[in-house]
């Protein structure tokens, strides 16, 4: 019997998300430039850094899901994961964006401890919060509703970041005459309070309705043979890598773009407020407002003509999109924000789509071999987003070293040149290599309906 969601509950999910993705956009977006603008780490060093930790974090997603899949509660097996993580979440990230009067080397190592707690903390919320969609309905359409609800408000969550952190650190350094170090440092404690709070209610207002097979055994090693010899999870976790190398590239570029290659930083200015707003906050807000749309237009597209062709076409299309930018100059700002408007709307339909079928993909271990691991599987997704995110922010670092980046001075030529690339035809190349990977997707919907039906009778036993 299919679960249908209430209202409450899909919000009460969304607000996870909400949480999650201000950070993530916080990281994705300003850690780097923090680190080399305000920090005062090299690029080179700090896409090093971005590497090494990002690649610890993501091989310590498994054993999340793993001990996640083995917990036993009065809440279940995900929820708890929310209520006891979400305070030191905001506490490590406040930490992440803070910045001691240290030597170039200890700056370095408390970069490494803070960014590594950080992540490590990221992924004991974030990866049972990802597995909670597997467990609050076995409709698969109310799956991919509840992943739109997820991503609308992952969304505006980036869009509060992207349209609130510049101007709040001008506000508090300008209200306070405090460092822009220290307004930093409390923009970012804003959010951290905003985001343990919304943890907890995603924890209040979710249930989890589905559970294992009554007989099945917990088996560690059976669980990642399972996984192991599970084909379209090698897929769909080499597309979401691939795509988050998109992303996180063309997001990581981005203030760098604006500030070393547009130059005119400032769009307008609020002087009732003493608040500039810069066209990069304006082109990541747009960027994230389009996102939305493309979030909103995955369930429609997909029903019509399945998720599998939705994520390719989008993909193709966000590639050959990006190769503009290359040919953008210094004054075309207008087609600037018509192309990352367009680019986005492809991009934000993707991700309702990766998680649903990651979804997808448990109830089809489940059927194939009548055992089921949703935070192993789960975690994959959250895996693939940090590999993903860990592969193009170690290549934004490097790149940017590769190019004769400089922080706070008038870039080279060769530099600016090597800017542009780095926002056309290097993503491109990531998205070209996600639609050639979910090309090989073989979970059709009229396959999932054949294996909802068979667990459907299985469960009634």
């Amino acid at each position: 019997m299919n679960q249908k969601l209430t209202i409450r509950e899909k919000v009460g999910y969304g607000f996870g998300d909400f949480a999650s993705s201000m950070f993530w956009k916080l990281f994705s977006v300003y850690l780097l430039f923090f680190y080399t603008d305000i920090f005062g780490i090299s690029a080179a060093v700090a896409g090093t850094m971005f590497l090494v930790t990002r690649i610890w974090d993501t091989a310590f997603d498994p054993v999340i899901g793993i001990i996640s899949d083995r917990t036993q509660t009065k809440w279940g097996k995900f929820r708890p994961y929310l209520l006891w993580v979400a305070i030191p979440f905001g506490i490590i990230g406040i930490l992440t964006f803070t910045t001691p009067e240290l030597s170039t080397i200890g700056k370095v190592i408390y970069a490494y401890v803070t960014y590594t707690l950080m992540m490590m903390i990221y992924s004991a919320i974030n990866v049972p919060y990802a597995s909670l969609l597997g467990v609050m309905s076995n409709d698969p359409k109310e799956r991919t509703t509840l992943a739109t609800y997820r991503f609308v408000f992952a969304f505006a969550g980036s869009i509060l970041v992207l349209a609130g952190a510049e101007p709040l650190v001008n506000l508090f350094t300008g209200k306070f005459s405090i460092s822009i170090a220290t307004g930093w440092q409390l923009t970012v404690a804003v959010f951290a309070i905003l985001a343990s709070i919304l943890f907890l209610l995603t924890f209040l207002w979710t249930k989890e309705k589905i559970s294992p097979p009554k007989e099945q055994k917990t088996s560690l090693s059976q669980d990642l043979k399972d996984l192991g010899k599970n084909r379209p999870w090698f897929i769909l976790l080499g597309a979401g890598v691939a795509t988050l190398i998109f992303n996180s590239l063309r997001d990581g570029t981005a203030i760098f773009y604006f500030k070393y290659y547009i130059l005119n930083q400032e769009a307008f200015k609020i002087n009732a407020f003493n608040l500039s707003i810069n066209y990069s906050s304006l082109y990541l807000v747009l960027g994230q407002a389009a996102n939305i749309i493309g979030v909103v237009l995955a369930k429609p597209v997909s029903d019509k003509i399945g998720k599998k062709n939705t994520f390719g076409w989008a993909m193709v299309f966000a590639s050959i999109l990006s190769v503009f930018f290359f040919y953008f100059r210094e004054d075309d700002i207008i087609l600037i924000f018509i192309f990352q408007f367009l680019i986005s709307i492809c991009a934000g339909s993707i991700f309702p789509l990766l998680w649903s079928m990651y979804a997808d993909i448990a109830d089809y271990s489940e059927w194939k071999t009548g055992r089921r691991a949703t935070g192993l599987i789960f975690s994959s997704s959250s895996m693939s987003q940090k590999l993903g995110w860990t592969l193009g922010g170690a290549l934004t670092g490097w790149l940017l070293a590769t190019f004769g980046f400089e922080a706070n001075t008038l870039q080279e030529a060769g530099t600016q040149t090597g800017l542009r690339m780095m926002m056309s035809f290097i993503p491109a190349a990531g998205a070209i290599i996600s639609a050639a990977f979910i090309l090989t997707y073989s979970l059709s919907e009229q396959k999932m309906t054949r294996i909802e039906k068979d667990l459907n009778e299985r469960r009634k036993q």
